[in-house]
C-alpha cells in the first residue's frame, strides 16, 4: 500500500520561488548599504593664518605714454654776403680786454644757496630710520623687530568672521597703509575676495598702537607699509 502524499501540503513545491525572493532581498539590502550616506553636522574646518615673512611692498603702476616726434624744423639756409676783394673792411675799434680794479668784487656770502626738499615719503626700504614699534626701542636691528612685532600683533587679534565660515569664503588680503609723520596710521587700502574679510583685516589694522615715526635725514616723513593676510578654511 502507498502513502498517499496531498500535493497541497508539499513543501518543497515553491521552493525555488523562496530562493529568488530571498536573493532579490539579498541584493536590495546590499545596494543601499553602499547607497547609504552620513553627512556630519559640525563644520570641521581649521582656522589658519598664513602671513609672508618677507615684507612686500607693492609698486604703483605706471602707466608709460608714448608721443610722437614733434616735427622736424625746417631751417632757412645761411644768406651768404658776397664782399668784393676790392674793399677792406677796417676794424678802428678795439674793445679792452683788461677787467676794472674798481669794479666790486662778489663775496661768499652774497651767493644765496638754494636748500633742496627733503621727501615727504620714503620706502620702508630704503629710509635710514624705519618706524619704530612699541617694544622695539632697545633693539638692534629695528626693522626685523618691526615685521616680527606686526606679526604677533595680527596673531593675536585674528578672528575668522564667521559669516565667511559658513559661506566657506577664504583667500588672502593684501593691505597697504602709512605711517604718518606723528606715528599714527593712516590711508589704509584693503583688496581681497570678500567684504567679511576685508572688514576683519581692517579691524586688526585699526588696533595697531602709536609708533615713532621713521625719518630720514633726522627730519619725520611718511612711511608706506603693505603685509598679506591669508583666510583659509581646512
Amino acid at each position: 500500500m502507498k502513502p498517499k502524499k496531498n500535493p497541497q501540503k508539499d513543501l518543497n513545491r515553491n521552493r525555488p520561488i523562496y530562493f529568488l525572493f530571498g536573493l532579490l532581498f539579498v541584493l536590495m539590502l546590499t545596494l543601499a548599504a553602499f547607497e547609504w550616506k552620513t553627512y556630519d553636522k559640525t563644520y570641521d574646518y581649521d582656522v589658519s593664518m598664513n602671513i609672508e615673512d618677507q615684507l612686500t611692498e607693492e609698486l604703483p603702476i605706471l602707466v608709460e605714454f608714448k608721443t610722437p616726434p614733434p616735427p622736424k624744423q625746417i631751417t632757412a639756409p645761411p644768406i651768404i654776403e658776397v664782399i668784393d676783394d676790392e674793399e677792406e673792411a677796417v676794424e678802428d675799434v678795439f674793445e679792452s680786454t683788461e677787467t676794472n680794479q674798481d669794479e666790486e668784487i662778489l663775496e661768499v656770502s652774497d651767493i644765496e644757496v638754494l636748500e633742496t626738499d627733503e621727501p615727504e615719503e620714503m620706502s620702508f626700504m630704503i629710509i635710514e630710520d624705519v618706524p619704530v614699534f612699541p617694544g622695539c626701542e632697545t633693539q638692534k636691528d629695528k626693522r626685523d623687530c618691526f615685521q616680527k612685532m606686526i606679526n604677533r600683533h595680527i596673531a593675536k587679534n585674528f578672528r575668522y568672521p564667521e559669516s565667511a565660515q559658513e559661506m566657506g569664503i577664504q583667500g588672502r588680503v593684501n593691505i597697504m597703509f602709512v605711517i604718518q609723520k606723528d606715528g599714527s596710521i593712516g590711508n589704509v587700502q584693503l583688496r581681497g575676495p570678500d567684504k567679511s574679510l576685508e572688514k576683519e583685516a581692517k579691524r586688526i589694522i585699526d588696533k595697531l598702537p602709536q609708533m615713532k615715526p621713521g625719518k630720514q635725514r633726522g627730519t619725520p616723513v611718511r612711511v608706506p607699509f603693505s603685509i598679506p593676510i591669508t583666510f583659509k578654511l581646512h
